[in-house]
């Protein structure tokens, strides 16, 4: 049976959605991945803190390489992924364990694998975009749908969007990608938001962006279908036939 429950410690605050059988599992994995990020910032605090992209050292463990690899990647610091990657640590597990159905929600940052059709709430601060959901449709691997926002949520972001998400395979890299992007949001002209979702397309193994800013929507590459919402403002991941 799909269960779904909220835990918070320290800065995660998760949403995890996917058969009970796998939630036990599916916890002790979000501590673990918290556990290797907080190891690496005590030994190295740079990484913790740094704006800036960020080279992974040879003893780094995977994790730790690949929210490096995302900050390269996306022109970003490593902790620009630290929400998603965390998320996709959790998700990775279960998978590996025959999983197939689980939302992992870390704050609007999202690592997924889903074999039915999903609604993702889109929560942002505009009432002209209010009541509206990304349909995620079912497919059979792993994938990222990350925000970022520069009005909403305690992240830093360098621009002004309600909210900008980033659409990838890799969950780490969405995260990084989508603070890259809405940090490229500078003002709510059409211009200034079509320029600053082109610039997904330098992000290699992103596959698109969304943005919401001022009443304007703006979107590049491979993005999926928006559909109203009947659950409201929703932070929430729900089956269609709720909707």
């Amino acid at each position: 049976m799909i269960e779904k429950v909220h835990f918070e410690i320290g800065e995660t605050a998760m949403t995890i959605m996917t058969d009970g059988k796998y939630l036990k599992e599916a916890k002790d994995a979000v501590f673990d991945a918290r556990a290797i990020i907080e190891a690496k910032i005590n030994r190295d605090p740079f990484f913790g803190t740094t704006y800036d992209p960020y080279e992974a050292s040879k003893n780094d463990e995977p994790l730790i390489k690949r929210m490096c690899h995302a900050s390269v990647s996306a022109g970003v610091g490593p902790m620009a992924a630290v929400a998603g990657a965390v998320a996709a640590y959790a998700l990775e597990r279960i998978y590996g364990l025959g999983c197939r159905f689980a939302v992992f929600d870390n704050g609007g940052d999202i690592a997924m694998c889903a074999d039915r059709d999903v609604l993702i709430g889109i929560y942002q601060d505009d009432p002209r975009f209010s009541e509206l959901a990304l349909l995620i449709r079912a497919s059979g691997g792993m994938r990222g749908i990350c925000s970022s926002s520069g009005r909403i949520g305690p992240s830093v972001s360098f621009g002004i969007s309600g909210i900008t998400t980033v659409f990838a395979d890799d969950p780490i890299l969405a995260d990084a990608c989508a603070t890259a992007v809405a940090n490229n949001v500078k003002d709510a002209t059409r211009e200034s938001l079509a320029e600053a979702a082109e610039s997904i397309n330098e992000m290699e193994g992103a596959r698109g962006c969304l943005i919401l800013c001022g009443g304007i929507m703006a979107s590049c590459g491979e993005v999926p279908e928006i559909v109203p919402a009947k659950e409201g403002r929703a932070t929430s991941v729900w089956l269609p036939s709720r909707a």
